[in-house]
């Protein structure tokens, strides 16, 4: 009841007022049965513009910290976050993070829409990062289609750090669902986990017009924090992986859900870019857990 006030009453009406959001594939939602919604994610912003543009609900993975805030105003926004259909993602990896991913395919097995971010963060400077494996074992667990969904200029409405958002037009560019039941059985295969996690990745990459950078979007943060800490000169976000970022053209920034071909779709084994990826100046492990 909470979610649909906010959406049909309070909230959305407010929002299509101001932000006047455009859509772009609105039909590519399915109407019924379970789905899940990948999106890459550049705001805090970003779960509050999709849901009020999508009819259907849409139950999103937060991260644990929304619902582990202390005193008054940490309660709060754990109820907020509960009465917005909104479920709590341990970020730690390992069981912890697997026992999230049960609670996302309960949602899945009963039908509803899950919405998850495969970069496990908001991007720290606009580009689009390495996306974890959870989503892909959530796919390849239910066999439901993946709706990938591109959140165009949320940032500027609200960059990180940002409590009053700036009042300007926001896009959201919903792509055709992607199928990986070719998949059926391989649920528990590393390599099968991280080739549909980086097709998820390209789709995302080709409808947005980001720049993608073949590193965690979570290392990038934790390595900029302990500069910060150190009193060392912050570069600009990402700068060390120049090279392992990817760009769609040399020439001209891309148009936003325009369709351009950088290469063969990727295969299995392959990242979203797999034809022009260069290795990092210092590569990164990390857990792939979602």
């Amino acid at each position: 009841m909470f979610y649909w006030v906010m959406k049909r009453i309070v909230v959305g009406p407010i929002l299509n007022l101001l932000f006047r959001p455009w859509v772009k594939g609105l039909d590519n939602v399915p109407a019924t049965g379970p789905a899940v919604i990948v999106s890459n994610h550049l705001s805090f912003s970003d779960s509050i513009f999709l849901p009020i543009v999508v009819p259907r609900t849409v139950v999103f993975l937060a991260k644990s910290e929304y619902f582990t805030g202390k005193g008054i105003k940490g309660r709060l926004t754990a109820l907020f976050f509960r009465l917005s259909n909104q479920l709590p993602m341990d970020r730690s990896g390992g069981a912890a993070s697997s026992s999230s991913l049960s609670a996302g395919m309960e949602i899945l097995n009963e039908g509803g829409v899950l919405g998850i971010y495969p970069e496990g963060t908001r991007s720290p400077d606009g580009r689009l990062y390495r996306g974890k494996t959870g989503v892909a074992k959530l796919v390849l667990a239910t066999g439901v289609p993946v709706i990938p969904v591109a959140m165009i200029g949320t940032d500027k409405v609200q960059p990180i750090g940002r409590r009053i958002p700036n009042i300007r037009r926001v896009g959201i560019i919903i792509g055709e669902p992607l199928d990986f039941s070719r998949y059926e059985g391989l649920e528990y295969d590393r390599f099968v986990q991280r080739s549909v996690t980086d097709e998820i990745m390209y789709e995302l990459m080709r409808l947005s017009g980001q720049e993608y950078v073949d590193a965690y979007a979570s290392t990038v943060k934790e390595r900029l924090a302990a500069e910060k800490a150190a009193g060392r000169k912050t570069p600009k976000p990402g700068a060390d992986t120049r090279r392992a970022a990817v760009r769609i053209s040399t020439d001209s920034a891309p148009v936003p859900g325009a369709v351009t071909e950088i290469g063969r779709p990727p295969a299995v084994g392959d990242s979203p870019s797999s034809a022009h990826r260069t290795t990092a100046d210092e590569p990164t492990k990390q857990s792939d857990a979602g």
